[in-house]
């Protein structure tokens, strides 16, 4: 009997729930530990409470002297909520967060101590960076990195600590991580619609892109995940036949939560109130032991922050109620994998949402301004936010039954549809007082009765508008928001930007009225991004073949995906919007391209390992069981045995086949990697893409054959059906 597994299903099957008490009004937790603006009200002077407010608002920078008020009144308060230490909490580019923590305890000599905290080590901190990736922005002997207070995302305790967000710099200036770029194409992305906005409302002084972020991902309990090496190493199940049963009925979308899960999330929920993550929604979603999460929208660097920081409890609070959390794309074989769905929308000082239509037909066109601009930006940089979401394991769960496909469209519904293609026909030039009139009544002044009815129910799109916002559904669960959010605000800044010219020159050169303008670039910009716009069905060689006709890229790996990180053209929209240098740039995809290669290579080890030190001799010691009987047999029956003995002679047979193909790929996997691991870069991304991974399959195969014919009992990994069904 396998001890290992049978001990982890026993463990997990006398589970009892943890208790979790609900602690008041969950409105008066939220943001208890938080420096919001309650928190700086009480515990800064009004030059530096202002000074704050400024920085987040206008951007403006805090004078070092106001940071000594600012970090005095900061310690004060962490101290009053029990911190003991304080962090500068960044996200450097390993796709996690990271923090030193530094005690507020200073020694002043006769033996006395103080708590001490100024505004120098608030503002900057100098940590190691040697270990951080760089994508060979600087050696390793210049290992100097900085990190910068980002007053935009307020400082919070977790713990005993106080965690200050931050920026991750090296000492030349270059980001290292994901903040920077992304507090960089926000900027961009403000000051393009701004300017925009003031075609219609001169009132508006600041644009902010909001996001609303959906978390997707799987709960295993502890000792079964432990029990699995594959989940334990790469997060998740490299091999594992697919149980009679699995999400084929519908029976778990929607259903009871489970007791255990459902006092996970109170737990968690209530972490969160506290932390000022303003989670709302929560359910069981498709997969057996699959859930969802997701909160009220924020403006998008708080809400990225606010995501990161998420994953980061989810764990913490798992642990405390014996589970393991799996934020993988793809977990496992056969069942829907995990996305997180990204809702971007933009919304102005005034309070008025851009993509959402108000009762004016000058709302209305300010919508069409904004809503066909996007759809025109995705257009132009579909390949570029292919590449934002590419990673090794969202690669496993693009283009699969249940999540969009590779080939980047743009869903808005057949009533918008058909709005876009009478826009398609505006004159060009002036537009006559009745075309205007009619326009302005028939066709803009009808959306937003049209939108009341335009349920988005096409859940194959990549990029969908579901009625005041577009939906970025692409993005894997295992992400962080930063990377897509600033390419999806970096395109749509420069696309705003290009707009503006476009009109500014129609109306001093044409003549044309500011109206007039706009509809005349809008009916171009329409006939231009035609082809991005799809409603069908996302799966399948109908719509790859259709695509394709549509001159649509279709980069189905990541290695693919990768190139346009650094084209010309992509480099080019960077620089020009202030969002990244072209070295930033290149080391970036030098990054993603290692973490690529690192990740294969790992699944590929830990595959070649549990087969030959698991899966084989598991095979060989049933396989040896059977070889006994049928001694036996021989021995009571003589030459009749073989009648009796040929069920067992066969399964023999089919498993020594099961074991020599194992074997025979295994080996020829490791000879591929060890030709992969001689190159570099692309060359050695597209090798483990195209040589060492294809392997897994075949060698998934044999091993899920035999787990079907080895006596249960000797089996050493959990199956799926106790993975996805031990609640």
């Amino acid at each position: 009997m396998s001890t290992l597994r049978f001990n982890a299903l026993k463990e997990t099957l006398n589970r009892k729930p943890v208790k979790v008490e609900e602690k008041g009004r969950r409105s008066e937790a939220f943001g208890k530990n938080v420096f919001n603006e309650h928190a700086m009200l009480q515990h800064l002077t009004k030059d530096a409470y202002q000074s704050v407010m400024n920085a987040i608002e206008y951007g403006t920078k805090i004078d070092r002297k106001i940071a000594d008020h600012i970090s005095t009144g900061m310690k004060e308060w962490a101290i009053s909520k029990g911190a003991t230490h304080y962090t500068h909490w960044f996200q450097p580019l390993t796709g996690a967060t990271a923090e030193k923590h530094d005690a507020f305890f200073e020694t002043i000599g006769n033996g006395r101590a103080m708590e001490k905290f100024g505004g120098g080590q608030l503002v900057q901190q100098e940590p190691d960076a040697s270990s951080f990736p760089n994508g060979g922005i600087r050696n390793t002997f210049e290992a100097r990195g900085y990190t910068a207070w980002d007053p935009t995302s307020p400082a919070f305790i977790y713990g005993t600590t106080l965690c200050i967000p931050t920026i991750f710099v090296a000492y030349t200036g270059e980001a290292l991580d994901n903040k920077a770029p992304l507090l960089r194409a926000l900027q961009a992305v403000d000051t393009a619609a701004t300017a925009v906005c003031k075609y219609f409302d001169k009132n508006v002084s600041k644009v902010n892109a909001s996001l609303g972020w959906e978390q997707e991902y799987f709960l295993i309990d502890s000792a079964l995940a432990s029990a699995r090496p594959d989940i334990t190493l790469t997060g998740r199940t490299l091999l594992g036949h697919s149980p009679a049963k699995g999400q084929q009925l519908d029976d778990h979308y929607f259903g009871s939560i489970p007791t255990r899960v459902m006092n996970y999330m109170r737990d968690l929920e209530q972490e969160c109130m506290l932390l000022g993550i303003p989670v709302k929604t929560r359910h069981n979603e498709v997969a057996p032991n699959q859930f969802e999460l997701a909160p009220i929208f924020e403006e998008a660097n708080l809400a990225v922050d606010h995501n990161s920081l998420l994953m980061d409890v989810m764990e913490k609070v798992a642990q405390r109620h014996q589970f393991k959390v799996l934020f993988h794309e793809k977990p496992f074989s056969g069942i829907n994998g995990s996305g997180k769905h990204n809702n971007w929308s933009l919304a102005t000082n005034t309070g008025v949402n851009l993509l959402s239509p108000g009762k004016t037909p000058m709302k209305n066109l300010q919508f069409l301004t904004f809503f066909v601009n996007t759809i025109k930006a995705v257009h132009n940089n579909e390949e570029l936010i292919r590449a934002a979401i590419a990673s090794a394991s969202n690669d496993h769960r693009l283009g699969a039954n249940e999540a969009p496909p590779a080939i980047i469209s743009v869903f808005i519904g057949s009533q918008l549809s058909a709005v876009l293609d009478e826009l398609e026909n505006v004159t060009k030039g002036k537009l006559s007082p009745q075309e205007k009139t009619d326009l302005k009544l028939n066709i803009v002044g009808k959306i937003p009765e049209i939108l009341l009815d335009n349920t988005d129910r096409n859940r194959t799109s990549p990029f969908a508008f579901t009625g005041n916002k577009f939906e970025l559904r692409a993005v894997g669960s295992w992400a962080n928001c930063a990377g897509p959010m600033t390419v999806l605000n970096t395109i749509i800044a420069k696309q705003l930007k290009d707009f503006k010219v476009e009109v500014d020159a129609l109306v001093a050169e044409k003549g044309l009225k500011k109206d007039e303008a706009v509809f005349n670039i809008l009916r171009e910009y329409i006939k231009d991004s035609k082809k991005i716009r799809f409603e069908g069905n996302g799966y399948g060689e109908a719509w790859e073949k259709e695509a394709a006709k549509r001159g649509l890229s279709n980069n189905k790996t990541t290695p693919e995906a990768l190139k346009a990180q650094v084209s010309e053209k992509a480099v080019a929209v960077y620089e020009e919007m202030n969002v990244m240098s072209k070295i930033e740039v290149e080391a970036r995809h030098e990054i993603e391209l290692e973490e690529y290669i690192l990740r294969i290579q790992i699944e590929s080890r830990v595959l070649g390992d549990i087969a030959r030190n698991h899966v084989i001799p598991t095979g060989i010691g049933y396989q040896n069981t059977l070889i006994e009987n049928v001694s036996g047999l021989k021995e009571i029956f003589g030459k009749d045995f073989k009648k009796l003995a040929a069920e067992q002679i066969d399964l023999i047979e089919k498993i020594s086949g099961h074991i020599a193909g194992i074997n025979s790929k295994v080996n020829a996997m490791t000879d591929e990697r060890k030709k992969a691991n001689k190159l570099a870069g692309q060359k050695a991304a597209e090798a483990y893409c195209n040589k060492v991974k294809p392997y897994f399959e075949e060698i998934r195969y044999h091993c899920d054959k035999l787990e079907l014919l080895v006596d249960d009992n000797l089996w050493p990994l959990v199956k799926y059906r106790e993975l996805l069904f031990t609640r």
